[in-house]
């Protein structure tokens, strides 16, 4: 080769694209629910933003349903289990908490989540930690079972009234006029400022505390 031959430019190689994976599909499809509620999420969508065919994550996931499986499974997982070593209260305070993060942390997600039955390994995993508590704390089977399905009760209802609740919720289309609520209702208006959102937590752990007396595993709330 002379000095006056050029070399030819190799050609640029093409942009690789990451591989399509069960973590890669449900995180996507968080994101997506995140930012457009579960009404706005399907599946065509769900490629457009991994820059795939729908059929690419029919290859990985059946259905849209076997998604959302796989999403209710990923959330749950994401709940912390506080150690064995810990009394049954922080146990209880420590699942509760937990769930509640998890909740709060993908409010457009967890009213599917809410009304998903937790019957895959993943979801009765967590169930029987709670369960164990409350056996470890020495409660006989029925009134463990109960305080179970109390816990269940307590724990659904806080979070989708915190995500998307009474506060977040349709008014009235004739609302009453503060002026009228503090005339008519002054006990409802008095109330008020311990209702908002910053007064939540405390709200939280009081009714946590009420859960526990009622279980006896705590003194009268104070």
């Amino acid at each position: 080769m002379t000095a006056s031959t050029k070399k030819m430019p190799s050609k640029a190689s093409p942009t690789r694209r990451e591989p399509l994976s069960h973590e890669r599909i449900e995180l996507a499809a968080l994101v997506l629910i995140d930012m457009e509620g579960l009404e706005g999420f399907s599946v065509r969508k769900l490629g457009e933003m991994l820059g795939c065919e729908a059929m690419s994550i029919y290859h990985h996931f059946h259905s849209k349903a076997h998604i959302i499986d796989a999403l209710v499974d990923r959330l749950v997982s994401r709940v912390s289990i506080p150690s064995h070593d810990l009394d049954s209260v922080k146990r209880i305070r420590g699942l509760a908490n937990g769930w509640r993060n998890m909740a709060r942390q993908n409010p457009r997600f967890f009213p599917v989540l809410s009304l998903h039955r937790l019957n895959s390994e993943v979801g009765v995993t967590f169930l029987n930690e709670i369960m164990l508590t409350f056996r470890a704390a020495g409660l006989e089977r029925e009134r463990a079972a109960r305080l179970f399905r109390v816990m269940n009760y307590y724990l659904m209802g806080a979070a989708l009234d915190e995500i998307s609740g009474y506060a977040k919720g349709p008014s009235s289309l004739n609302p009453i006029s503060d002026g009228d609520l503090a005339l008519k209702f002054p006990d409802i208006a008095d109330a008020g400022e311990f209702f908002a959102p910053e007064q939540f937590d405390q709200t939280f752990e009081l009714g946590l505390d009420l859960l526990m007396e009622g279980a006896g595993l705590l003194g009268p709330a104070q």
